[in-house]
């Protein structure tokens, strides 16, 4: 196992996901937080923006180029067409680098221009990156020095529907996503939806059909089926800070029992560190994941409709975000998978 101690830098510190990386890696015993970067608080201590922090860290928020210079670990949390020019000095440099955004996720960038309006401007440097869901590609991950996180919603879809798509359960012509995420999903950034008036005791869809995880989920889906693979998804925002639930539903092949789906399941899954499953029939819950690195799935089967209905639960900053970043960086670097990520989630 690795036990050099690595320098390692935060680019955005002062964002939800940034905040959340601060937070878990100062528990983890083989990296120094080096240098934080924030273009909104430059000069300011985190602490005075976060006062949780007060007597903790007083680290100073410098510039994006003061990290890279500066680490030899650097994550992103900065929102999507920011880091190309970062991935790419991290990759001449030999440097790992962890983007928390989107822009690496997608492979093709024609999906990148329709979803989020951009352009690749260094297309060398975007197939040097790979796919950061542990469950599905750690063989990938491993060594690497770019690598994409994964979206939330994404995460928690991915994670429901692979074994079903894996193992030919499910008819591919009409899957749902139907899930849910706290607020902290939206980022520190307030907007209409986000004030507390609107969004305390409510619960509501959005960007129906037109979500940005969408060619995400699909990308990452049909890998995993050798198939094109298309969802339905539709996401809906809680009246909560954190946690994601993902209520995915397809119709059982012809012939496919019960007892192959939990076979499937249990196969892909039980030497699964961060994954628990449930086959008894009880449906997870967010709270049971709270601030934690484990995705919850419950597999349930609507034998009237042959309906397989699979429900997963995250907390949409750790395993959906900052976590799930931290352990993709154990695997590229040779630490234990579960180095600082093994929170307890708390009962209440």
């Amino acid at each position: 196992m690795n036990n050099k101690i690595y320098k390692v830098g935060i680019i955005g510190v002062t964002g939800y996901a940034g905040l959340e990386l601060f937070r878990l890696l100062k528990t983890h015993p083989f990296i120094k937080i080096n240098k934080i970067s924030s273009e909104s608080f430059k000069g300011i201590p985190l602490s005075q923006v976060y006062p949780n922090l007060k007597d903790i860290s007083d680290m100073i928020c410098e510039s994006s180029e003061e990290v890279i210079k500066n680490c030899d670990v650097i994550f992103a949390a900065l929102p999507a067409g920011l880091c190309e020019d970062f991935a790419k000095t991290c990759y001449e440099q030999d440097k790992l680098f962890i983007d928390l955004g989107a822009d690496f996720r997608l492979e093709d960038e024609e999906d990148y221009k329709q979803w989020y309006g951009g352009t690749y401007k260094n297309k060398d440097i975007h197939k040097k990156a790979v796919y950061g869901l542990p469950e599905l590609f750690r063989e990938e991950i491993k060594g690497k020095k770019l690598i994409a996180n994964p979206g939330c919603y994404t995460t928690a879809t991915e994670l429901a529907l692979s074994p079903a798509l894996k193992n030919n359960l499910i008819d591919t012509r009409f899957i749902v996503a139907d899930c849910k995420s706290g607020a902290t999903g939206a980022g520190r950034k307030l907007s209409d939806t986000t004030h507390f008036a609107k969004l305390n005791e409510g619960c509501s869809a959005y960007k129906v059909g037109v979500h940005r995880h969408i060619p995400e989920i699909e990308q990452v889906l049909s890998k995993v089926a050798n198939s094109d693979i298309t969802v339905t998804f539709v996401p809906h925002l809680l009246s909560v800070n954190r946690g994601i639930l993902a209520s995915c539903y397809a119709k059982l092949n012809d012939n496919v029992t019960k007892e192959d789906v939990l076979s499937a399941y249990h196969k892909f899954y039980d030497d699964e560190y961060f994954v628990r499953l449930y086959d008894d029939g009880r449906c997870v819950d967010i709270h049971d994941v709270k601030y934690s690195n484990y995705c919850d799935i419950s597999v349930h089967i609507d034998e009237r409709t042959r309906t397989l209905v699979v429900i997963s639960a995250i907390d949409n900053m750790v395993k959906g975000s900052a976590g799930q970043a931290i352990q993709n960086m154990n695997i590229a670097l040779g630490f234990c998978e579960n180095t600082a990520l093994q929170m307890i989630p708390p009962a209440f």
